[in-house]
């Protein structure tokens, strides 16, 4: 059996190679091979395009690619991720259950948070499945229409969704305290759907990987070529699956952070200060960001790419723990003796951050956060600029025949892009001036379909002559927002407590 290091995993289809890395992390006692593979295929057979996470070309000359990731169920990047996992925790119930009678049979209440994307993504991978259900918490009035109606469009008896009177990070504050509580595990059993869940980030490691095979199979590469990817960041389970599968040994040379003006990691990155607000640090500014625009009073700026509009990271202390292992553990002899200095560094770093607003950290670490990651902050402006930008572009990807991945992202043979893929190629552009072809590549994530994001298009591309947005819709858009819908209201000020009683009426309990 071939391994995905002996260059024959070039060749492999997605659903493959995701297989095989899959197969790494996941032991055949736990899930037999078959069955993975099944599951592989199963959650990978309701994308569009065939090669699910397709490839095209941005700029030959600059060496500049885009990955395409919209092109699951809800058109989003987290459909490769939560396909999959809809697909597990069935597998799982399913297994545990079998033939058991209704009063006997173990029942899962998957909670989680959204900013956009990920609600309708998980929703759609749990829909109607058996002995589980959804609730999924978003901040009311700060998503899109689209997303929203996604979300609120499914009515199956298994699906709960929840306008909260706040911001994404008061949800996912919410979603971490409900698994810390342990008066709701009497009655519920718990399930997480953000990428705090480790087989989110598994299965996201899978596209990193898949875009550089093709990119050596088709000769766009070769072995001793740099590749740095660019990925548009809120929560940080992205980039962070690009990191691990940098550490598996594919060859990434650097991992670009691509912030909108919430822009708590790509100030970390410039000061070394992790922050709700600019306060601290050699680039301080009285709480001002390099283009004079003021924090939020309450941190959080909103955006046009919203599901980038977050203060708090999820993911950043994972990648603080292997940074404190590294720089802290050199001088420590066992590995046990590692983890638990690593566990002792972020512990008291989020102490900090919970009670101090923020946490500085040493040069060393910084720097070696440096060696992996670089950043980047595009403002609003920037963004909305550089859609306009790519539009009158002479793009490759918008040429018929391109790629059969890119239908619904061209018009007129422009190519459009969404205000989060907007940052990434923003910030993509940058880094090709630090580090020009031919020596180095540059992937974008394309993260969201344009459709999903009208206000944003809509004001870069309105006065093109030519431009109309409804040729942007795909056929499952059309008409979406006049469906039928239903959500609960959640004031944030109820806590949890209130919380807590509202899963109790409304969620079945284990």
């Amino acid at each position: 059996m071939p391994t995905i290091w002996d260059g024959v995993w070039t060749d492999w289809s997605f659903e493959e190679l995701a297989f095989e890395i899959f197969s790494l992390y996941i032991d055949p006692s736990e899930i037999p091979s078959r069955d993975l593979k099944n599951i592989v295929n199963k959650s990978y057979s309701t994308f569009r395009a065939p090669d699910v996470t397709p490839l095209v070309t941005l700029d030959q000359e600059k060496q500049l690619y885009l990955l395409e990731l919209f092109h699951g169920p809800t058109f989003a990047f987290k459909d490769v991720a939560l396909q999959l996992l809809g697909n597990l925790f069935e597998y799982f119930l399913v297994r545990k259950n079998g033939e058991k009678p209704e009063s006997e049979r173990d029942h899962l209440t998957v909670i989680g948070a959204t900013s956009g994307d990920t609600g309708s993504a998980a929703i759609y991978g749990l829909r109607s499945k058996k002995d589980v259900d959804i609730m999924i918490m978003f901040p009311e009035g700060k998503v899109s229409p689209v997303q929203e109606a996604q979300m609120t469009s499914v009515l199956d008896r298994n699906v709960h969704n929840v306008a909260v009177d706040g911001s994404f990070d008061d949800c996912q504050d919410f979603v971490k305290e409900l698994f810390g509580d342990p008066d709701i595990k009497r009655t519920h059993q718990l399930a997480a759907v953000n990428s705090i869940n480790w087989a989110r980030i598994l299965a996201q490691i899978s596209y990193f990987a898949f875009s550089l095979g093709r990119l050596l199979r088709d000769g766009k590469i070769n072995a001793s070529s740099k590749v740095c990817f660019v990925v548009p960041t809120g929560n940080f389970g992205d980039i962070l699956a690009g990191y691990f599968a940098k550490r598996m040994g594919f060859r990434i040379e650097k991992l670009v952070v691509a912030t909108n003006e919430n822009d708590i990691l790509d100030r970390f990155w410039k000061t070394g200060y992790y922050e709700k607000k600019p306060i601290h640090g050699p680039h301080a500014n009285g709480g001002f960001a390099e283009d004079g625009v003021k924090a939020h009073e309450d941190g959080v700026r909103e955006t046009p790419s919203p599901a980038m509009d977050i203060l708090v990271s999820s993911n950043f202390e994972r990648l603080l723990w292997f940074l404190a292992f590294e720089v802290y553990g050199r001088c420590l002899n066992t590995v046990e003796e590692k983890r638990a200095e690593a566990g002792q560094r972020v512990k008291g770093w989020l102490d900090q951050l919970k009670s101090k607003g923020g946490f500085g950290v040493e040069p060393k670490l910084l720097e070696a956060a440096k060696i992996s990651f670089e950043s980047e902050r595009v403002s609003n402006k920037q963004t909305i600029a550089m859609i306009k930008q790519q539009y009158s572009a002479q793009t490759p990807a918008a040429k018929e025949g391109t790629s059969s991945g890119t239908t619904g992202s061209t018009t007129r043979g422009k190519y459009i892009l969404d205000p989060h893929s907007a940052i990434g190629v923003e910030a993509a552009l940058r880094s090709i001036q630090r580090a020009p072809p031919p020596g180095t590549t540059h992937v974008a994530l394309a993260t969201a379909h344009p459709a999903k994001f009208s206000k944003a298009v809509e004001e870069a591309l309105g006065s093109e002559k030519g431009f109309q947005f409804r040729s942007l819709l795909p056929e499952q858009f059309i008409g979406l927002e006049e469906l039928e819908k239903r959500k609960y209201y959640f004031k944030k000020s109820e806590g949890i407590e209130g919380l807590r009683k509202f899963i109790r009426e409304q969620v079945p309990s284990r």
